[in-house]
């Protein structure tokens, strides 16, 4: 199988993309070979050994974009490791506490195998699209919540699951 790690995501403003390249990063700076896509650009995962998928949360579901990439290649995503991240929370409760994946995420999890699942809080900027966005904006909710050192922490597990000799 591959070493190639596939890095998708499903996001609305772009928030939940920037975590996947950083995630991307992290992995190339591991050592591994990491492609960033999002799901609409892979038909395909035999070319990965592994990967990872992360979806925005929007009203406490996964991005649509994710649970459809983990349906359609459930059974090719049985067939190699695989680890969930979700973003969202617009607050540091993400970075407080361990926080379970919401049920559209857990269903992937099932589906997929997936070794691990994480949440990291989300980032919400003027000009982010859709009513219920701007609504918190106006409140004065967005900001950035994402927390670069956790993610970075998250992914060297990651690469050092994928780098382990099988069976250790």
């Amino acid at each position: 199988m591959s070493e190639k790690v596939l890095v998708t995501y499903g996001t609305k403003n772009g928030s939940t993309a920037e975590i996947a390249d950083f995630i991307a990063s992290v992995l190339r700076d591991e050592g591994l070979e990491a492609e960033v896509r999002p799901p609409s650009e892979v038909t395909d995962v035999a070319p990965y050994g592994t990967v990872v998928i992360g979806g925005a949360l929007y009203m406490g579901r996964w991005h649509r974009d994710a649970r459809r990439f983990a349906r359609q290649h459930r059974q090719e995503l049985r067939e190699r490791p695989v680890w969930l991240f979700s973003s969202g929370p617009l607050d540091p409760s993400a970075s407080e506490r361990e926080m379970p994946p919401v049920p559209s995420a857990r269903r992937a999890q099932r589906r997929t195998e997936a070794r691990d699942h994480v949440t990291f809080g989300g980032r919400l900027a003027a000009g982010a699209k859709g009513r219920m966005a701007n609504a918190i904006l106006d409140e004065n909710r967005g900001g950035d919540f994402r927390d670069l050192p956790r993610i970075a922490e998250w992914t060297a597990r990651v690469a050092s699951e994928i780098k382990a000799p099988e069976g250790s």
